[in-house]
């Protein structure tokens, strides 16, 4: 038991719990963090994408998944989708408002998600001087100074729900600053310390730096957030550097979504930690057991496709773990290799049979092999002929990958064309002598 704050309700802050028995916790932000990327998720479409995330891990979702609902103060509708999220998800993950620093909005977030369980807050607070300026006209101290009383103050309202604080802009402000301040509110009662790099322009050195420093400075109470922007292609990377410095909960988003280019991608840190626990081990330490219960990374792909058939952000054939061309083979060696050319068996972690494709680069063993997907048994002429038929339609149109439907059209002529079998002429009699 934790108890928040003089006179509030005594109760388990189930993330903080298990960031610091070194289990791993996912900040899930593509329902809110992801409408910057120009999202809009329906709250039916918020709750069902709780549910999903959680079942991931099973009874322990709400020890694993935070899941930021959305910010109540943007509009009305905004505020019943939180709410709903809160109400019909809770028991799958830890339901979370965002909010502003300022008390009306944290009044605000707490009616969004009071009365579910394992629910919780987040308070913006400007930390950086740049960001101080912009949002609430004073320097950086200032402004950490008026967010510790908004902190305070949100304790004291919170009966039971749990207060996490953002430290906007926490890289370029003065580390020793951030340390102070996130000591301060933790000893306050905030449940963790979101630092959000908001620029997204560090580099994985720089992030593991900040982490140190402010986790040495803030003491050992203090749960720390990594928030990490992708302007850089860094976003993974520098989430990764954090959790080699200790970090265990971490904001990420599917599919990436975020404002600008987005941040680390939930499904690529996820898998990332849980396929191989050797690598597992590399990135947190030697000993590590990061779940209370094994995710179900098998979950993943289906997850994509409907956060994607929500939003229109597009699944490519590059998209890491989940796209379009994962288990796909489209040569030779690969194809009678297939191990040698794969960093993970794709059907093993995410149930994702292996798919051959016919391209401009295929050989006569997969023209065979997507014939015989397609019902038509080719003979070493047919082959031949099919082969050439697909590179010069693959050039001719400058399109790589051939249809199925295409390519059965094709075979249905071949094959119906094929010539009768020649007769065998019977032997002439042989004359008498």
């Amino acid at each position: 038991m934790r108890r928040r704050g003089v006179g509030a309700v005594s109760v388990v802050d189930v993330v903080r719990e298990s960031a610091r028995a070194g289990r791993m916790v996912f900040f899930e932000e593509s329902a809110r963090d992801g409408a910057q990327a120009k999202t809009l998720m329906s709250a039916g479409f918020r709750v069902r994408l709780a549910r999903e995330q959680g079942a991931v891990f099973g009874a322990d979702g709400p020890r694993h998944v935070v899941f930021a609902a959305g910010f109540p103060s943007v509009c009305g509708q905004e505020f019943e989708a939180t709410r709903r999220v809160a109400l019909e998800a809770q028991g799958a993950v830890s339901p979370a408002a965002i909010c502003r620093g300022t008390v009306p909005d944290v009044r605000l977030a707490l009616r969004a998600v009071r009365g579910a369980a394992h629910a919780r807050i987040m308070v913006i607070v400007a930390a950086s001087e740049a960001t101080a300026r912009a949002l609430v006209h004073s320097d950086a101290r200032a402004a950490l100074d008026a967010g510790l009383e908004v902190v305070e103050e949100a304790v004291e309202l919170a009966d039971g729900v749990a207060v996490d604080v953002c430290l906007v802009d926490a890289p370029r402000a003065d580390h020793a600053l951030v340390a102070e301040y996130a000591g301060a509110m933790t000893a306050r009662g905030a449940g963790t310390i979101v630092l959000a790099d908001t620029v997204g322009d560090l580099l994985p050195v720089q992030s593991r730096t900040l982490f140190e420093r402010v986790a040495a400075g803030a003491g050992p109470e203090t749960v720390l957030v990594s928030h990490l922007h992708n302007d850089l292609g860094l976003g993974l990377a520098n989430t990764l550097a954090a959790l080699e410095s200790g970090v265990r909960v971490a904001a990420c988003s599917w599919l990436g979504m975020a404002e600008r280019s987005g941040m680390v991608a939930t499904e690529q840190l996820l898998f990332l930690l849980a396929h191989d626990p050797a690598k597992a081990a590399q990135i947190l330490g030697p000993g590590a057991a990061p779940w209370w219960t094994a995710p179900d990374l098998t979950r993943l792909p289906g997850i994509a496709r409907m956060v994607s058939a929500e939003t229109g952000v597009p699944l490519t054939v590059t998209t890491p773990i989940v796209g379009t061309g994962v288990a796909t083979i489209s040569t030779g060696t690969p194809f009678t290799h297939p191990q040698t050319f794969q960093p993970y068996d794709p059907q093993e972690h995410l149930g994702v049979a292996p798919t051959v494709v016919l391209t401009h680069l295929a050989s006569q063993r997969v023209v065979r092999a997507v014939a015989q997907r397609l019902g038509h048994e080719l003979d070493p002429a047919q082959t031949r002929t099919a082969l050439t038929w697909a590179k010069d339609r693959a050039y001719r149109l400058s399109q790589a990958v051939i249809p199925d439907a295409d390519f059965a059209t094709y075979l249905a002529g071949l094959t119906a064309a094929a010539p009768a079998p020649t007769p065998v002429p019977a032997p002439l009699p042989v004359p008498a002598s």
